[in-house]
């Protein structure tokens, strides 16, 4: 049914501002739209909808996640802008907190302005 549909992603936030400067500026992600509802964005073809909400509790899972070709690269690109990458100390991460996966997928987690969790991910080659 929803094989060949197109899929649209969603974040909350909190302060539509700080959304927009992580996810556009800091983040890279061209923006395509604005309302007082939502910001969104194109995240490499898939419709990014930043969605502003009253409340929030982050989840303590990862919400959104990027398939990248070269994890330590990505992850130096995104610390020289400011980011934070998370160690959880209930699984092994290496100093860039890296954790490697039994298939050998790297995985690095870091959050957004609203403490959402967003991930990185090279698939073992």
């Amino acid at each position: 049914m929803l094989t060949n549909q197109t899929l649209h992603a969603f974040v909350p936030t909190l302060n539509p501002t700080r959304a927009k400067e992580f996810y556009g500026e800091t983040l890279g992600l061209p923006q395509v739209s604005e309302s007082p509802f939502a910001l969104e964005f194109n995240a490499n073809g898939t419709l990014l909808r930043v969605t502003t909400v009253q409340a929030l509790i982050p989840h303590p899972f990862t919400v959104l996640g990027w398939g990248v070709d070269n994890i330590e690269d990505m992850i130096g690109q995104l610390k020289a802008k400011g980011i934070y990458f998370e160690i959880f100390g209930f699984f092994e991460q290496d100093d860039l907190g890296i954790w490697t996966a039994p298939d050998g997928t790297k995985v690095a987690w870091f959050k957004d302005t609203d403490g959402n969790l967003l991930s990185l991910a090279e698939s073992k080659k």
